[in-house]
């Protein structure tokens, strides 16, 4: 990893800052992604990550804006890993009016990666890197109301949004060719992953960080597909290993229609 440019986003706490910390150790060249400038840029210094990025991701106009911001900065990119996403039991609007959960865990990696297109084509040996989740297995992609316009249910989606994480990697390796794009799930972490919900919800997941996996743990199959010699693209993994994901994973015609999709609701929120 000596030298490779690596931006990375929801890296200021559990895997994602664990995953940064180790690209930094291996000697790349690390540029993390937060909200907060005070918690971002102790982040940065305790890790020794080279750069920062504010953006509040659920927000396609400051996803456009950091994706300028860091092309206009470095001007190079060899590794993107789109690591940040939220979980929320009620249904909330973004301010320009886009569901949450598939504003932030869906359109935002789909838009950032979009919009360095143009740097990881010249990287070197360029990857992108999608968390997923074994949620995926759950879901459905809601084509004709992926916002949940009806019937919101936070499980459900949430379990969209992870499946569309994993239909655009596919997506993505099928359109870049010289691009590795690969997904993953990282395990039941102890991140504190839904605690920002408050209530039931808060205190089930409490109790569930019981029996997680730490976040050092949960790091290992983000920092494989992002560091590692991987031979494959458009695959998903888990626990380091290629893993089949759920049939609904491998529809290549919703991925494609995901895609359509969310390039039209991008462009329609940012024209």
């Amino acid at each position: 990893m000596h030298g490779r440019r690596v931006l990375i986003t929801g890296a200021t706490g559990g895997i994602g800052l664990i995953t940064a910390r180790e690209l930094v150790t291996r000697g790349a060249h690390v540029t993390i992604v937060g909200r907060n400038p005070d918690k971002t840029a102790q982040v940065a210094r305790d890790i020794g990550a080279q750069a920062t990025l504010l953006a509040d991701l659920s927000e396609l106009a400051q996803v456009r804006r950091a994706a300028q911001e860091f092309t206009a900065r470095t001007g190079g990119l060899d590794v993107l890993i789109n690591n940040a996403g939220a979980f929320f039991t009620s249904r909330q609007e973004t301010r320009e009016g886009t569901e949450q959960t598939w504003a932030l865990n869906h359109l935002s990696p789909f838009l950032l990666t979009r919009e360095l297109l143009p740097l990881l084509r010249a990287g070197n040996a360029p990857r992108v890197v999608t968390v997923a989740s074994a949620a995926h297995m759950m879901g459905r992609v809601r084509l004709d109301d992926p916002e949940f316009r009806r019937g919101y249910g936070g499980w459900a989606a949430y379990s969209q949004s992870k499946l569309a994480n994993i239909l655009f990697a596919r997506e993505l390796a099928r359109r870049e060719p010289g691009i590795q794009s690969n997904s993953l799930h990282p395990g039941m972490v102890a991140t504190g992953f839904a605690h920002n919900n408050g209530g039931w919800v808060s205190r089930a997941y409490r109790l569930v960080d019981r029996f997680a996996i730490t976040p050092e743990q949960g790091a290992q199959t983000t920092i494989h597909l992002a560091a590692d010699p991987v031979n494959v693209t458009g695959r998903y993994f888990s626990d380091s290993r290629e893993t089949t994901p759920a049939p609904q994973a491998q529809d290549d015609g919703t991925a494609l229609r995901l895609w359509e999709l969310s390039e039209a609701t991008v462009n329609a929120h940012l024209n």
